[in-house]
């Protein structure tokens, strides 16, 4: 059975995204001011937003120039959205009814617990919204937007900060997308060698592995009751990354079709029988002429 087939994960991306530094000389993407919206589903195709996004972390593992990064980045922000941080990193994307913002362990932020306007803050570095907090009683003015009434509109049964990390003025540190891109494609490496390698391994590197996949974890995503034709679990997600940290943990533990590392482009791939080793026939083929000219 698959448990997340009833899913909310409405997301948006923009037609342009560019990258600007802050006045503090921090570099962040943010969508373009004259961009289009465009609300989707990105679970439609989790599986190949999965691979994309492993395969830009392995860029950045294999330390390819900072250009082509960039461009890995851009590339796949322009075609699902930022990642959403600012409601993944909480307990809880409800954070806004609460007195402060509480934070598990985490890569990106140290604090265990902030006030609301402290934490948002670094999220709009050039443009502040116009957004007040009064106790638990919170207000985001969207009156001469256009385009974020009608996001709101539409995401009306999303939480208030949801809302907010959606807008155009919402950005994100570049550097936190490079480290986020590289953990998912190093815990997908260090399974890959573990298994690979396995009888290779001496136990203390087979140790150093398994610690390495224990601390691959993140806040859950939600969940709510609809009474369709039977009372149903939809399951909320309120990020992008956290679709997709959920969906790469069912297929990475997925033995039917396991993801691979292609033998020959190095590229990682959702394999359809467990011993294939090359992504697709071509790189097959040019695998068995580089090694018969003695390259490999």
């Amino acid at each position: 059975m698959n448990i997340f087939q009833n899913t909310s994960s409405c997301w948006v991306k923009y037609s342009e995204y560019k990258y600007r530094k802050s006045a503090n000389g921090i570099m962040y993407i943010v969508p373009t001011a004259d961009s289009k919206l465009k609300i989707y589903d990105p679970l439609e195709n989790a599986e190949i937003m999965i691979l994309e996004a492993l395969n830009v972390g392995m860029l950045a593992m294999n330390r390819k120039d900072s250009e082509t990064q960039k461009q890995a980045i851009t590339q796949f922000v322009s075609k699902y959205g930022l990642l959403g941080f600012m409601t993944a990193l909480p307990t809880t994307p409800k954070f806004m009814d609460y007195d402060a913002v509480y934070l598990p362990k985490n890569n990106f932020i140290k604090a265990e617990a902030m006030s609301t306007q402290e934490y948002i803050a670094p999220f709009y570095p050039f443009n502040k919204p116009d957004f007040h907090k009064d106790s638990r009683n919170s207000q985001w003015n969207i009156s001469g937007d256009t385009d974020m009434k009608a996001l709101a509109l539409t995401m009306g049964d999303k939480p208030l900060a949801v809302n907010m990390c959606l807008g155009r003025d919402y950005a994100e540190r570049y550097d936190w997308l490079i480290q986020q891109f590289k953990d998912w494609a190093f815990t997908f490496s260090g399974a890959f060698m573990y298994y690979n390698d396995y009888d290779n391994l001496n136990e203390d590197t087979r140790n150093l592995y398994r610690k390495g996949m224990a601390a691959f974890e993140g806040v859950s995503p939600t969940y709510h009751i609809e009474l369709l034709e039977k009372p149903t679990i939809i399951w909320d997600f309120h990020s992008l990354l956290l679709g997709i940290q959920m969906m790469f943990s069912f297929m990475l533990t997925d033995d039917s079709k396991p993801l691979r590392l292609c033998k020959n482009c190095v590229t990682v791939f959702k394999a359809g029988r467990a011993n294939s080793v090359f992504c697709s026939p071509s790189c097959k083929n040019q695998y068995g002429v580089d090694r018969n000219r003695g390259r490999r």
